[in-house]
């Protein structure tokens, strides 16, 4: 299957991002729905793409070699271990950098954007914050305290883990 330039910039796009949902592509590809979203990966990349158990999409190792990209997390172990890059918007990165440590009190997503927005002086949506939460705990670097809200911290040491922006 050949891929046009728009397919294989998104595609690696996929290879990026992953995991990823409907929702982070509906935005980087600028579409109007996430069934647009899975229109066209179901017309242009069924090949290369899968959904895993949690129904995230990720890309098969065939198209990560393909588009010559590196994949949005790299452990240095198996599956469950740390990773050890991860390849991010850059909202998700400066999250990374505010969020509270593992050992902190979790903190709310208005908190977490009251911080972003002290510390780099820029005034995000807050769903715009708690996509980027939501998408570092997929990656395996926040994870979720279930309080009276949703609280989020990180479930590794900030060193642990090289942010590189994408």
């Amino acid at each position: 299957m050949t891929l046009s330039d728009e397919a294989t910039e998104r595609l690696a796009d996929i290879v990026r991002l992953q995991p990823t949902k409907n929702k982070e592509l509906q935005e980087r590809w600028d579409l109007e729905s996430g069934s647009e979203v899975h229109q066209y990966l179901e017309s242009e990349l069924k090949d290369y793409y899968y959904r895993d158990d949690n129904s995230l999409i990720r890309a098969t190792a065939e198209a990560a070699e393909l588009v010559g990209v590196d994949p949005g997390v790299e452990s240095d172990g198996d599956e469950e271990s740390i990773p050890s890059v991860i390849r991010v918007p850059t909202l998700e990165a400066r999250v990374f950098q505010v969020v509270a440590g593992p050992d902190e009190r979790s903190e709310s997503v208005v908190s977490v954007l009251n911080n972003v927005r002290e510390e780099f002086d820029i005034d995000p949506d807050v769903d715009d914050v708690r996509r980027a939460l939501q998408s570092l705990r997929r990656k395996g670097v926040v994870e979720v305290i279930y309080r009276t809200v949703p609280t989020f911290r990180l479930a590794v040491e900030r060193d642990e883990v090289d942010v590189e922006i994408v």
